[in-house]
């Protein structure tokens, strides 16, 4: 047994991160879209409803990225030495997130 690190793992368990909080993204925003329009549409209800799609598509535009540079040209294959994720996408999918969270938490109460 070799004493190295396996440079496959961490893009494998970064990877399947990014899709876990992709999929945890997706069904907050599904659970507000439904609160927005439970009671009956309303122009307060789909405004909420729509920055709720559109912080989750912005997020689910990042982590898709995200998910392209920790793979190789085929679907399993890693990447050596993924890029780091830069400041400015980080902080875009810390926002988009948030953004989802709140509105999922207006929308609720």
């Amino acid at each position: 047994m070799s004493g190295g690190r396996d440079p496959g793992l961490q893009p494998e368990r970064t990877r399947l991160a990014w899709r876990r909080t992709t999929l945890s993204s997706t069904v907050a925003a599904v659970l507000a879209g439904r609160a927005a329009l439970h009671g009956g549409v309303s122009a307060a209800g789909v405004v909420a409803c729509a920055l709720c799609c559109a912080a989750w598509l912005g997020f689910l535009i990042l982590a898709h990225r995200r998910i392209s540079g920790l793979t190789g040209t085929g679907r399993t294959a890693t990447v050596a030495e993924p890029p780091a994720l830069s400041p400015r996408h980080a902080a875009l999918a810390a926002l988009c997130t948030v953004a989802v969270a709140v509105c999922g938490a207006v929308l609720v109460l």
